[in-house]
């Protein structure tokens, strides 16, 4: 039975923050002890959460909408959505809740004048009014050919005189906690936190930058064998061939004490809520649009094409709202994050407008053992004549070479190679992952035996039969979601063209009528049905 006042919708949503950086899902050195208890307590872990997209807006587009980012082409870091384009947001705020958001969305195109009031009713703008100094080694890049020139790695940064680091993250943090204790009105709120921890560069005050134990750090995952090219070209052009394992170390211990952050962030907003009296009757979503790759594979950041878990399964944690049943604890239930979309609505008992393809997670809330998918998919990269995917000229306007200074240098100059940046497709089954390229090496990991991903055994005789059934799988997947028919229909003639069709049959006296009958939209059936019902009165 739910209750009479529709629940809160509350979005925690960190950039770049993989799954295992989450004590509760096995990583020895990690520090979340807020959201462990969480998930212990209140809310379901999803230890197999995919994301549709391996990079940012792509992502976001797709589980704010509930669509795959090939359905509509929002699969580039720069085609966000637009004014035809409804979100969870829109939807939400039509259906009567008072959305609230901070700037860090990267969902919503930018030039598109007033869009962004379409799918709030208040946003925060924090960007450039963090009060934080930078990191302590101020010279972190060194010079250009210095292993850490496109490392992202800055380590500890400076506080100030009261021990604090103000980043962009806590203001928006604080202005929620101040909207949720002065709310504008009445209606349930829908609140979006999109941060930008632990998104690189790397780098956290104290105490988080000390708070991790590298001697607890898991193994790196190695280079491997019959690995998608572009991770060659980026290790190629990143240049931190002389990175040691206390170097890699040190950036791992860094982004961890970054999560730890963002568990501590979390911790306030929920203890907000309880204050407030609001903990009860909301639904909480904590989860990332993508992951890091952190070390694995000698590599930092993330690529736009290539699947590892590393990359593509992330943190997903839900509490429902009172009035539905939770079995609290981790589940092993596959989940994709358009998952989310579906599974808002549905806690928020509003329909959507348009057919989408996530599935409410509510009966896996209810029950951990549930399974709603049997297999998760996710998508990226480009054909060879999609320029636009080209990130940075599209971002800037540049029609020249990429300055090397850019931190970014190395992704957007690899990404500029139409094989090593080919689009690709990953099907996870059971223990199975298998990655299909256009124009690039297609990719076979057994997760049981591999679970590093660290071998690709795509020509391996044994794997044949499962590939097979995977690559068919993918096919019926792309056949299913491979566009949404609106639930509008269109006239096949215009009213001029309906009325010239029956203007010689119609009696001067049915006229004003039909006509009528014709703006309203009335077909060629119902309109000849019409004038033989007038004909048999009239004769």
């Amino acid at each position: 039975m739910r209750n009479e006042k529709r629940p809160n919708i509350i979005i925690f949503n960190p950039d770049q923050m993989r799954a295992d950086a989450l004590a509760h899902l096995g990583n020895p050195a990690s520090s979340t002890p807020f959201l462990d208890e969480f998930s212990s307590t209140d809310a379901v872990s999803f230890r197999n959460a995919y994301c549709q997209n391996p990079v940012c807006v792509p992502s976001r587009c797709s589980f704010f909408t509930g669509l795959y980012p090939h359905v509509s082409g929002h699969r580039t870091m720069q085609y966000l959505l637009h004014e035809e384009d409804s979100t969870l947001f829109s939807e939400l705020k039509e259906a009567g809740y008072y959305v609230w958001m901070n700037d860090r969305n990267d969902l919503l195109a930018g030039q598109a004048s007033g869009l962004e009031h379409l799918h709030s009713d208040e946003i925060f703008f924090a960007t450039g009014q963090s009060e934080g100094a930078g990191p302590v080694n101020k010279d972190f890049r060194g010079k250009p050919g210095d292993k850490n020139y496109y490392s992202h790695y800055e380590g500890r940064l400076e506080t100030d005189k009261d021990g604090r680091y103000i980043s962009d993250d806590d203001l928006s943090v604080n202005a929620a906690i101040e909207r949720l204790k002065n709310p504008v009105d009445d209606r349930p709120i829908c609140m979006f936190l999109g941060l930008m921890y632990p998104h690189t560069p790397y780098g956290v005050e104290e105490p988080y930058f000390s708070m991790i134990d590298s001697h607890k750090l898991p193994p790196r995952a190695s280079k491997g064998k019959g690995k998608a090219l572009m991770q060659e070209r980026l290790r190629g052009l990143m240049g931190m061939q002389d990175y040691t394992e206390e170097d890699y170390d040190q950036i791992r211990t860094c982004y961890l004490g970054m999560c730890r952050k963002v568990d501590d962030q979390f911790r306030r907003l929920c203890e907000a809520l309880k204050e407030i009296g609001e903990y009860d009757n909301s639904a909480i979503f904590f989860f990332s649009d993508h992951g890091d790759y952190t070390g694995d594979y000698d590599l930092v950041e993330k690529a736009q094409n290539t699947f590892e878990d590393c990359l593509t399964r992330v943190p997903f944690l839900i509490k429902p709202p009172k009035g539905f049943k939770t079995d609290p604890g981790i589940t092993d239930s596959f989940a994709e994050l358009v998952d989310f979309y579906a599974t808002a609505m549905d806690f928020a008992g509003v329909v959507p407008g348009r057919d989408q393809f996530g599935k409410s997670l509510a009966q896996v809330l209810a029950d951990r053992n549930a399974v709603i998918r049997t297999e998760v998919f996710c998508e990226g990269g480009r054909m060879p004549y999609e320029y636009q995917c080209d990130e940075y000229h599209a971002a800037s306007g540049l029609n020249g070479e990429i300055p090397e200074g850019s931190m970014y240098w190395p992704r957007q100059t690899a990404q500029k190679d139409d094989q090593a940046h080919a689009k690709g497709t990953m099907i996870r089954m059971g223990d199975y992952k298998y990655v299909h390229r256009f124009g690039g090496k297609h990719e076979f990991y057994d997760l049981n035996k591999d679970p590093q991903e660290e071998i690709n055994r795509y020509e391996d005789p044994d794997y044949q039969d499962i590939i097979v059934q995977m690559r068919l799988r993918m096919l019926d997947w792309y056949q299913e979601t491979c566009d949404v028919v609106p639930r509008s229909y269109d006239r096949r003639m215009s009213a001029e063209a309906m009325w010239k069709r029956f203007k010689k049959k119609c009696p001067p006296e049915a006229e004003e009528s039909i006509k009528a009958m014709i703006q309203e939209g009335a077909g060629p059936a119902k309109i000849q049905a019409a004038l033989t019902k007038w004909e048999s009165i009239h004769t």
